[in-house]
């Protein structure tokens, strides 16, 4: 009963990294490790006999303390990943921050000077306006 619950979660595991990733919710560069873990799950679903012999290749007494301490690793990698993804997105952000404010400064500037041109003209002042059109 273990073994198909463990399955029928791996299953579902994949199922959802494949619909997440097909509704574009989900980049790739994301969904390679998880489909990696969720490849692991269902081949260790079902052959449980695989983690024990894993376990005592690497010395670990417990295979359960063998898959916590790889579920750490995991975990820890992807913290340290998304920080650094986090980090390169707020450089980004503020760079692109400071060039929105300085095309905004340079478009009320432009607006400005428009607005000074258009007040310096007077409407009835057709000379200008003539020596324009020339």
């Amino acid at each position: 009963m273990i073994v198909i619950a463990g399955i029928t979660f791996a299953v579902l595991v994949l199922g959802l990294i494949v619909v997440l990733l097909l509704r574009r919710q989900l980049r790739e560069k994301y969904a390679t490790l998880w489909l990696v873990i969720g490849l692991a799950l269902l081949v260790i679903s079902i052959f449980p006999g695989l983690l024990v012999q894993v376990t005592h290749l690497l010395g670990v007494e417990v295979p359960a303390n063998l898959i916590f301490a790889i579920s750490i690793a995991l975990l820890v990698g992807v913290a340290l990943h998304l920080s650094w993804e986090l980090s390169r997105a707020e450089e980004e952000i503020r760079s692109l921050a400071e060039e929105s404010a300085i095309n905004r400064a340079d478009v009320e500037a432009l607006t400005r000077r428009v607005a000074d041109l258009e007040s310096a003209r007077t409407p009835g002042d057709s000379t200008q306006a003539g020596s324009e059109r020339a």
